[in-house]
């Protein structure tokens, strides 16, 4: 082989980049100090971009195809200092292969609690403040490949997802955190509305993106949380409407009787007076209730209307059907394990 021939060897003929990954957003051939031959091909598969440097300025870029490197049909090489010999010399330019798939499934979500305010938090007049978080998922791509490399690559040789993720965490957090400050909406009622944020944090964050040349394609809520103790306290007004229990101390009383039921042995004299102090709250409660209603009576009405409650109590509490709504109540509350309900249930029935 004749030194004209090593030359030649020494030139680059074919450029490509095949990804064998999910991550790469930008990736430099290597060229090892070889120049590209005049006519070299430039071979940019479907999603793929080159982008030509010289001298750290950009020089083109190229979509798909395939691409012949000549000053004939490229007039911008023909300006570079590397065409020392004429239009047949080789040149030195440095080559950038830019990935424009959209990259799926990158997940967000907020570091730590975001305060909210929520009108159905509100005391005393005042507005409700909530804390919350929040994560979810969301795709984007590379929008323009010049605009990304001035802003993000510079001279990287390799530039991945992760060089920009905590960057595009931080821009979505931010965003999601002024979307639900504005959008007025309950914490009980976003589960609802999710794409009601996820629509304002997309339009939000459009020209941000758009700054580095990335596009935000989707942008997902997969879930909203809330502190413990609220979950817990949302939970049990649940449990209490449920129930048919429109009271809040009823409910704590059933609850304190439960636990006694479970645990007699524990807490001695101390869980009793608790239940006996929560029983005759209860008590007082109803008692009130009672008279509030027969002061709202007459005389006569109430002279007229005791005799007749007097005569009918008994019947009703001994009969069948008062025996078994309260032993049903009884199970409600889980004073009874399942198996002890049915079997007195079933002893009423035998007796009937």
């Amino acid at each position: 082989m004749g030194i004209l021939s090593f030359i030649k060897g020494q030139f680059i003929e074919i450029i490509e980049w095949l990804d064998n990954t999910n991550y790469t957003l930008v990736y430099r051939f290597p060229d090892d100090d070889h120049e590209i031959k005049n006519g070299a091909k430039l071979v940019c598969r479907e999603n793929q971009a080159a982008i030509l440097i010289n001298e750290g300025q950009l020089a083109d870029v190229f979509g798909p195809g395939t691409h012949t490197l000549s000053t004939q049909n490229l007039p911008i090489l023909s300006r570079l200092k590397g065409w020392k010999y004429g239009f047949s010399s080789p040149f030195k330019v440095e080559i950038y292969f830019v990935n424009l798939r959209q990259y799926v499934d990158q997940k967000w979500g907020t570091a730590n609690p975001v305060l909210i305010r929520d009108p159905e938090f509100s005391v005393g007049g005042r507005p409700g403040r909530v804390r919350i978080r929040a994560f979810g998922s969301y795709n984007f791509k590379i929008s323009d490949p010049g605009v990304f490399f001035k802003e993000i690559v510079g001279t990287q040789g390799l530039t991945t997802t992760d060089s920009i993720a905590e960057y595009l965490k931080r821009q979505l957090v931010s965003k999601f955190t002024i979307a639900a400050g504005k959008s007025d909406l309950s914490v009980a009622d976003m589960a609802a509305h999710y794409n009601v944020l996820e629509n304002a944090v997309k339009g939000d964050l459009a020209e941000e993106f758009g700054k580095l040349g990335l596009l935000l394609t989707s942008f997902v809520i997969e879930n909203i949380s809330l502190p413990p103790e609220i979950e817990k306290a949302l939970d049990a007004a649940a449990a209490q409407a449920a129930r048919g229990v429109d009271n809040t101390m009823a409910w704590e009383g059933l609850g304190v009787m439960r636990d006694a039921a479970r645990n007699p042995g524990a807490g001695g004299a101390s869980s009793a007076g608790m239940g006996m102090g929560m029983g005759m709250g209860m008590g007082q409660m109803m008692a009130q209730m009672m008279g509030g209603m027969a002061g709202a009576m007459n005389p006569q009405q109430q002279f007229q209307q005791q005799p007749q409650q007097q005569q009918q109590a008994p019947a009703d509490d001994n009969s069948l059907e008062a025996k078994l709504r309260k032993l049903k109540a009884a199970f409600e509350a889980e004073l009874l394990t399942e198996e002890e309900y049915k079997a007195k249930r079933a002893k009423l029935l035998e007796a009937f």
